[in-house]
């Protein structure tokens, strides 16, 4: 029997091979174990602290020093005790001495800057040498909780612009006032760690963060895979494209490019497989569509947030002029698995087994939070973070309509109606083992707190340390030297500016949580672009895409490593395989950098339509040349002929339109000539 058939069948194995996967590839899946009285304290503390954030968002009136220097003090206060020092090391119920340490020491820093903030903004710029100390005190605190909750990347980076800015980056004569200046300003200053990163996370991401979790307790997940079931399930190589689907669909609320990858990827890749794909092209399919999630709007990670905030535009610009790019990229990974299907003859899933749309349309009231939101948000009826706490009641409200619905209440029903109280708020907080999970309890809503309280940290952290990047880049100004050099390097030609922008921002996302990616590339790499001429909303888009697919691409692919270990293939031909599967993400952003009309920017609806046209018909033609099949095997010549027209259609002009069409229809005749004449001789035979 095979690995995944013994997975499917015991569930208790299922779950610790998962979890498995999640703690090798998602440090924020690497926590302290608590159990009995401790885990319920710990549960109490993330629970306050998600209602903490709640509150402040909607209704503080403090300070932002004061409100931003509470958040990252609690931070670092649940970072060391979520995170061990060492995932291997772990004790149940056990924190370190030296763990307690910091926790205490690193929380105070900040929180000594919350209680003192009054007078340390009159003091202007004259901070005394306790003031230093407890400034670097609370700069490593927050550097090592990055190091356990995100990971080394994102730390060499913030580590590599620290030692340039004291060595080299700094005019101060004297190294000890180089480290007063440079920990002054990252410290006590709105150009390092209280910078834009952390003021957007803490305002809007943390709210929508637990907004995600309380969606994914009503049961929305396995709405939209059952929904990717009806619509593609029965098609040629149908469970690849439910991937696809659901996968998009999950991704966009989820905002974890890895974690989606093993949430949605424990049901698809194990249904691909017996389909009849290669496993490793079962855990690709999987990783580019969760990795694409991040740019399917309307939530599009917690990067989207902080792009409205950088450029200065309404969120719901930013949601408008997403939507046609993710479509594109989710057709040119559909385009893949369908040929792939069609080239080695798969089947898609016998109709029994597929569920009936109609009793999908019974949970329709499921969607209702997200469409709310869009609506809210779209039509600026409130701010984004008031229509996400509001969509989090909506949420609340699903669920438990939805319990009732299934008759997941009936029992504390029962028990109310034989005035059995204490029997029926048991069944209300704990659910019901017996009955479906949709059962939105007490416990249900307790454990989304929760789950929001921990995903703030890692966002909470990487968006402190981007933070302390973007004040080191200012302050030295590296980000000008970069800009320069890499636009003397260019020249005039935009192509290759767009291309080393690419590599850096390829590079410096390895590894690196999409927030903080984007933190980095907003302030080194799209001035780039905006220097160059690309309109500042086309520049950010281009780096955010290429923060993202760092997720996909060798060596540091995480996501696609994640697909691997589900599929039981080898990591690095799943990343390459995935790379491949998501061309579309490597192609269109230089569609909208050389046509911002892409982005809905200084144009009128029949120049959108020909972009997306030539668009869709260039990814087709790269898609069927990386997968070698049309019709029929391709020969080399076929190949060239389509990866060429697709990429002369990304460049603007009638002439390299005309060209790439010509390519791609010369090269789609010789695939059909080709199979008739295999069929002719097929048929002669």
């Amino acid at each position: 029997m095979s690995d995944i058939a013994k997975d499917t069948i015991t569930g208790k194995t299922e779950a610790d091979s998962l979890s498995e996967v999640m703690k090798k590839y998602d440090r924020e899946s690497n926590v302290r174990v608590f159990t009995g009285k401790a885990a319920i304290a710990v549960k109490a503390v993330l629970i306050a602290f998600s209602l903490f954030c709640i509150w402040v968002t909607l209704f503080s009136t403090f300070l932002e020093e004061i409100r931003l220097t509470s958040f990252m003090g609690m931070i670092v206060f649940l970072g060391f005790l979520q995170y061990p020092a060492n995932k291997n090391n772990a004790r149940v119920n056990h924190i370190p001495w030296y763990d307690l340490i910091g926790m205490i020491c690193g929380s105070g820093a900040f929180f000594y800057y919350t209680f003192q903030a009054d007078q340390i903004i009159q003091q202007g710029t004259r901070f005394q040498p306790y003031q230093i100390i407890i400034a670097v005190i609370g700069i490593i605190a927050l550097l090592e909780v990055t190091r356990r909750s995100v990971g080394r990347p994102i730390l060499f980076v913030a580590m590599f612009f620290i030692i340039y800015a004291l060595v080299f980056g700094l005019t101060n004569p004297s190294f000890a006032g180089r480290i007063r200046y440079l920990v002054r300003n990252l410290f006590y200053d709105k150009t390092g760690i209280l910078s834009t990163p952390i003021n957007v996370c803490s305002k809007y991401i943390v709210v929508f963060i637990i907004f995600g979790a309380f969606l994914e307790r009503t049961g929305i997940s396995e709405l939209f895979i059952n929904l990717a079931n009806c619509i593609a399930g029965r098609f040629a190589g149908g469970p690849a494209k439910v991937a696809v689907i659901s996968s998009a669909l999950c991704g966009m609320v989820s905002g974890s490019s890895v974690g989606n990858t093993v949430t949605t990827g424990s049901v698809t890749i194990p249904m691909m497989k017996e389909t009849g794909y290669r496993s490793e092209f079962a855990g690709a399919v999987e990783a580019a569509a969760s990795t694409g999630g991040q740019i399917m709007p309307p939530i599009m990670g917690a990067a989207a947030f902080l792009m409205a905030d950088i450029i200065g535009v309404p969120y719901s610009d930013i949601l408008s002029r997403a939507i046609f790019p993710a479509v594109l990229y989710f057709t040119g990974i559909f385009i893949a698995v369908h040929l792939e299907a069609k080239k080695h003859s798969l089947t898609g899933i016998p109709r029994e087994r597929l569920p009936k749309f109609s009793s999908l349309l019974k949970k329709v009231y499921l969607l209702a939070p997200l469409v709310l939101l869009v609506i809210w948000v779209s039509k600026n009826m409130m701010t984004m973070q008031r229509a996400a706490a509001y969509s989090i009641a909506i949420a609340v409200a699903a669920g438990i309509l939805d319990g009732i619905l299934s008759g997941s209440y009936r029992d504390a029903f029962r028990a109310l109606k034989a005035a059995n109280v204490s029997g029926c708020a048991a069944k209300v907080i704990a659910g019901n083992r017996e009955e479906t999970e949709n059962c939105f309890t007490l416990k249900k809503m307790a454990d989304s707190f929760e789950a929001g309280g921990k995903g703030t940290i890692t966002v909470g952290a990487a968006c402190g340390v981007a933070g302390i990047i973007s004040g080191t880049i200012t302050m030295t100004g590296l980000a000008n030297e970069l800009i320069n050099a890499i636009v003397s390097v260019a020249g005039n030609r935009l192509f290759i500016a767009l291309f080393l922008t690419m590599l850096c921002c390829i590079v410096l996302g390895m590894g690196v949580p999409t927030t903080a990616t984007y933190c980095i590339m907003a302030a080194t790499c799209a001035p780039i672009l905006t220097r160059m001429g690309v309109p500042i909303l086309a520049a950010h888009f281009f780096v955010f895409y290429f923060g993202i697919v760092a997720d996909i691409t060798p060596p540091v692919a995480l996501a696609a490593y994640a697909g691997s270990a589900i599929a039981k293939a080898n990591p690095m031909r799943t990343a390459f395989n995935a790379t491949k599967l998501a061309i579309g993400a490597f192609l269109i952003p230089y569609i909208f950098c050389f046509n911002p009309e892409m982005l809905l920017i200084d144009t009128n609806p029949l120049e959108v339509s020909i972009i997306y046209a030539t668009a869709l018909i260039g990814i087709f033609g790269v898609a069927s040349a990386l997968e070698g099949y049309l019709f029929v095997d391709m020969k080399f010549y076929e190949r060239i002929m389509l990866i060429a027209g697709g990429i002369m259609l990304i460049f603007p002009g009638l002439v390299t339109d005309l060209l790439g069409l010509a390519l791609i229809a010369a090269g789609s005749v010789c695939q059909l000539l080709r199979r008739k004449s295999i069929i002719n001789q097929g048929t002669v035979l």
